[in-house]
């Protein structure tokens, strides 16, 4: 980059990143899910089944939270939890039927959602935003590596 971007234009981003992610939330239906508990529930579905420990480091939340995020989605019958067979003093967290079904729902509602939108916008956007995203990639990169 030529030149750092000013205050206003890092503002406007987050600003607007902020803005979609809830009004994408609001149109969306979690089925009275939280924010957290969604993303704890689509972290376990693209990854698979893993460690306490590993999800708590993946979502940036710790064990006493993420102990009651995975609860209350055991509680749904969305998670559920089992002895690590590996480490039989640690648990493991995989997605249940109900959970996968839930969370391919709302990924393909958010996904047709952000289509729509997409084929609505004038001109060029839509083909600009999309060959920003592996800057936007690159970025959430940045953001989750601690600084150097």
């Amino acid at each position: 980059m030529a030149q750092l971007p000013t205050e206003d234009e890092v503002t406007r981003l987050k600003i607007a990143l902020i803005r979609i992610v809830r009004l994408v939330d609001k149109q969306v239906s979690g089925g009275g899910l939280t924010r957290t508990q969604l993303s704890v529930l689509g972290t376990v579905a693209r990854i698979g089944p893993l460690g306490i420990g590993a999800l708590a480091e993946a979502e940036g939340l710790n064990p006493t939270m993420l102990s009651r995020v995975v609860g209350k989605l055991e509680n749904n019958g969305l998670l559920q939890r089992s002895t690590d067979p590996a480490d039989r003093r640690a648990a493991r967290v995989e997605i249940t039927a109900a959970g996968e079904e839930l969370h391919c729902r709302l990924r393909r509602e958010r996904s047709a959602l952000l289509a729509a939108a997409l084929t609505r916008l004038p001109g060029d956007d839509a083909d600009a935003l999309l060959a920003a995203l592996p800057a936007i990639e690159a970025l959430v990169r940045e953001i989750a590596t601690p600084s150097r």
